[in-house]
């Protein structure tokens, strides 16, 4: 049933949308950002619900919560108290949790995205009260939800084998890449760019937050085996997480400070350019539910080097060197080839354009709209 008359009414849950740019503002502000800026040409009305300071996309109606929901133990209130209240009022026909979290008590039918169960395969990777969060109510919102959006097929295995959950229930809906705004840029651009802030020619970058999983000290003590000439800088762009006073205690052990600059968080827009600058993107996570900087990396044409764990071959496709992220040494080759051997760069380059085209946000959101369809057909399962 393609041809859907009706178009329904879904609330969503967009309390983690961000503000300020946060660490928050990475991979989970982009999931929901993007969703709601392409579900309403997808065929639904979207109500976001919504902190007091959030970026809503243009056109999307949104509901904001005076509620300081961007302090964890408010949002839960909020989620599991107010937001059934809400859903009701509004009459949505359905609410969808686009991280790993549905209202529990709510009558209206929920669908539910689980972006990574990270916190129950690394616990220690986590805050403590974090962690006893998300694994209580991702489990719970898992049960309780209609429809599973699991945004790689490694975390629908994951929410088969940590949670339960039975496959019929679970959709793979890969996220996508803004290919307008994630491309190859002209070289004079990049080069303008370079020198305004003062890079080499040939340097490796890093997106992401700084935390545990994203495996930064293995990536060090890798570059500290490399001679200068082989791999000159290190960039590593993202804010600062939790538990990442490791990764700046291991630049000054390995005496680092030369050769890894720290940009903290940058903003999307300047993106692109990051990418298109950078000779090589490291990606070495130990565990991610997909990898979006990995995508966005391909879509700009640079080579990538990944780790081949979790859900990122999926994400990297046949576009990246992929490395054992626990062996340093393998790391460290992984760097040398990718910066002296041109023909691999271009086979990886053009393996890498291809494989990213394949993801577009437009298609995101209408198989996500298909699967609201979906879930509300079945109301009685």
């Amino acid at each position: 049933m393609s041809h859907h008359s009706f178009a329904p009414h879904v609330a969503v849950n967009a309390q983690l949308l961000a503000g300020d740019p946060s660490y928050r503002s990475a991979g989970v502000h982009h999931y929901t950002y993007q969703l709601l800026l392409r579900l309403p040409s997808a065929g639904c009305r979207v109500t976001a619900l919504v902190g007091p300071t959030a970026q809503v996309p243009h056109g999307v109606a949104a509901l904001r919560t005076r509620f300081p929901t961007h302090r964890p133990l408010v949002r839960i209130l909020w989620e599991q108290i107010a937001q059934p209240v809400l859903l009701r009022r509004i009459g949505a026909d359905l609410v969808h949790g686009p991280v790993n979290v549905v209202p529990l008590l709510s009558a209206v039918p929920s669908v539910v995205s689980v972006l990574d169960l990270s916190f129950l395969r690394f616990p220690q990777f986590f805050r403590p009260a974090n962690r006893r969060y998300l694994r209580l109510f991702t489990r719970l919102s898992v049960r309780r939800a209609k429809r599973i959006i699991a945004i790689s097929e490694h975390t629908a295995r994951e929410v088969i084998q940590l949670l339960g959950a039975t496959r019929d229930r679970i959709r793979v809906i890969y996220p996508g890449v803004d290919g307008d705004l994630f491309r190859p840029l002209p070289r004079m651009a990049v080069a303008a760019f370079r020198a305004r802030h003062g890079l080499p020619e040939r340097f490796a970058l890093y997106v992401g937050t700084l935390e545990p999983r994203k495996n930064l000290v293995r990536l060090l003590q890798a570059l500290a085996t490399l001679p200068p000439s082989e791999c000159p800088l290190l960039v590593v762009a993202g804010a600062r997480g939790w538990y990442d006073e490791e990764v700046f205690a291991w630049v000054e052990r390995l005496a680092l400070e030369e050769r890894v600059r720290f940009t903290g968080y940058v903003p999307s827009e300047e993106l692109p350019l990051w990418y298109n600058a950078a000779h090589v993107f490291v990606y070495l996570s130990l565990y991610e539910g997909f990898g979006m900087p990995v995508l966005e990396a391909l879509a700009c044409g640079t080579p990538v080097l990944a780790s081949a764990a979790s859900a990122i071959p999926e994400a990297a496709g046949e576009g990246a060197l992929l490395v054992n992220p626990t062996d340093v040494a393998a790391i460290a080759d992984g760097l040398r080839s990718l910066f002296a051997d041109e023909l691999l760069r271009e086979v990886l380059r053009a393996k890498g354009l291809a494989h990213a085209s394949r993801f577009s946000w437009e298609k995101t959101a209408q198989e996500t709209v298909a699967l609201y369809h979906e879930a509300l057909a079945r109301t009685g399962d």
